[in-house]
């Protein structure tokens, strides 16, 4: 039985690595996906490629997060095509994945690269719900990407571990606000994921050495092990289950 049929999501940065897995996920279980992406215009008709020879349902829209016109715009667009394709603007899941790493000791930090991340990973999430609320379906679903890096101190991902503090405060700040709508809000911690992003750390021996010797279960994790808790939220059997911090790292640093 596809368990999210006839439901509509949204998910940001979903062009690669865990959003194009939370998006192929959803899609194999019946929802309708907006996959959206920043820049990358062929990763994105990849993924919806992808998810439409597998039987799925997808369309990809572009936005800028970190600015409030970028993301008016990419709603606008969503209006116009959920309209078309569902009869109204509407949806019921939204996964906000977008993010930018940050990588630099303290004594490196820029404030630019600072800003940027903060424009994305705090600022640009908040608004996008913001912006998202009146087109969510009471009893619907929100989900942020948070980090295990909230938990377990890296001196190196200092800058990027204080916008994901933020996504943990905004998720516990937004449960209990919109929970008389039985919309639950969720946030989903992974630890060291095979990406993109951890391209550097898994290019060589000693990084997949020390990659397996975070986590109690000896290894790391693939886009799929997260999407799988992320469908899990995104469905009716997480009905019960809000302001949650979900961490899914196979026990890094217990």
């Amino acid at each position: 039985m596809l368990q999210l049929k006839n439901k509509t999501a949204l998910v940001t940065g979903a062009s690669r690595g865990i959003g194009r897995a939370i998006a192929e996920r959803l899609a194999q279980e019946g929802a309708l996906v907006a996959v959206h992406y920043a820049r990358n215009r062929e990763a994105a008709d990849e993924a919806v490629e992808h998810i439409r020879e597998e039987g799925g349902e997808a369309f990809a829209v572009q936005a800028d997060l970190g600015s409030m016109t970028g993301i008016r715009q990419m709603f606008e667009a969503l209006d116009r095509e959920w309209a078309e394709r569902t009869g109204e603007a509407r949806f019921d899941i939204l996964v906000n994945n977008a993010g930018v790493p940050l990588i630099s000791p303290l004594e490196e930090l820029t404030e630019q690269a600072l800003d940027e991340a903060i424009a994305v990973n705090v600022k640009g999430m908040l608004f996008v719900i913001q912006q998202a609320l009146p087109r969510l379906r009471d009893g619907g679903r929100i989900l942020n990407l948070s980090s295990a890096v909230t938990r377990i101190a890296f001196p190196d991902l200092i800058g990027y571990s204080l916008t994901k503090g933020a996504v943990n405060t905004i998720t516990l700040t937004l449960a209990k606000a919109l929970g008389p709508r039985q919309i639950t809000v969720n946030a989903i911690q992974p630890g060291m994921t095979e990406t993109d992003m951890n391209a550097a750390v898994f290019g060589n021996p000693d990084g997949r050495a020390f990659a397996a010797g975070l986590s109690a279960l000896g290894g790391w994790a693939q886009p799929e092990d997260i999407a799988d808790a992320a469908f899990f939220l995104s469905s009716a059997d997480s009905r019960w289950v809000t302001g949650q911090l979900l961490e899914v790292s196979g026990g890094t640093n217990l």
